[in-house]
């Protein structure tokens, strides 16, 4: 009987060294919800999936670089690219997960039509966003950009400007708290979630899927290809996941598999 408690305990205390943890740095909607929705199934795969939830684009950078995390998922490529410059560190994509397509927003406005001479606009003060909301813009008809403005676009690249709007940059995550106090503001898809807004139903103008924004899964180079981040990778990928996406978020949320 010694023997045999002896025996579950060894098995019992293996099991508990072989599980594998992974601490994952998220904004709470869609990723987080996203990265809940998969942890049941990751453990099953010996895999313990931590989630941190962040209000801000910057944190979850440093904190992957700085080791006191394995993985982020929050952004897309041109922000990371921007970020690594900025920042000097060299954080990589693991894998793209989904797009959340880029929309404009009014709680005055029924369209941009409806836009008065003057309007107050806002975008996010980050370079990438902040050019994507540009780009959209000018997609929309509002604004001109100078040629060879791309996604780092800033308000001095406006070359024509017929509706004389006023673009001011603010925080990425305050956006939809001045929503009532400005004519338009544009908002990336995870704040617009949060705020209970519908990119779908209630954007003026909205990306379309060929978005190059695709959100990815950052890490490290010496953890990108672990055994437990590519787990991660699986079950992201898994159909599960892909009709979670297509029921829970109704269009706003387009997988990229």
């Amino acid at each position: 009987m010694k023997k045999l408690i002896a025996a579950l305990a060894t098995v019992a205390a293996f099991s508990a060294q072989a599980a594998e943890e992974l601490k994952v740095a998220a904004t709470a909607v869609p990723h987080a919800e996203i990265l809940e929705f998969v942890k049941p199934k990751l453990a099953e795969q010996g895999v313990e999936l931590e989630i941190k939830i962040f209000t801000d684009y910057v944190q979850p950078n440093i904190q992957v670089a700085e080791k006191r995390l394995d993985a982020n998922f929050f952004q897309h490529q041109p922000y990371l690219d921007e970020f690594n410059k900025g920042k000097g560190t060299d954080l990589v994509s693991v894998t793209g997960v989904h797009i959340e397509p880029f929309g404009a927003y009014s709680s005055k406005h029924k369209s941009l039509d409806e836009l008065p001479d003057g309007a107050n606009v806002v975008i996010p003060n980050d370079a990438t966003n902040g050019g994507r909301a540009l780009l959209l813009l000018a997609k929309a008809g509002l604004i001109t950009l100078k040629e060879g403005a791309g996604i780092t676009a800033t308000p001095k690249d406006i070359a024509d400007n017929p509706k004389h709007i006023k673009v001011r940059e603010l925080e990425a995550a305050t956006l939809p708290r001045v929503l009532t106090q400005v004519d338009l503001a544009l908002i990336n898809t995870n704040y617009a979630l949060e705020a209970k807004l519908n990119p779908i139903q209630d954007a003026l103008v909205i990306e379309g899927s060929d978005s190059p924004y695709v959100n990815i899964l950052v890490a490290r180079p010496d953890n990108k290809d672990s055994a437990a981040m590519q787990k991660l990778v699986e079950v992201l990928h898994s159909h599960d996941v892909l009709q979670f996406m297509a029921e829970k978020y109704a269009g706003a949320v387009v997988p990229v598999y």
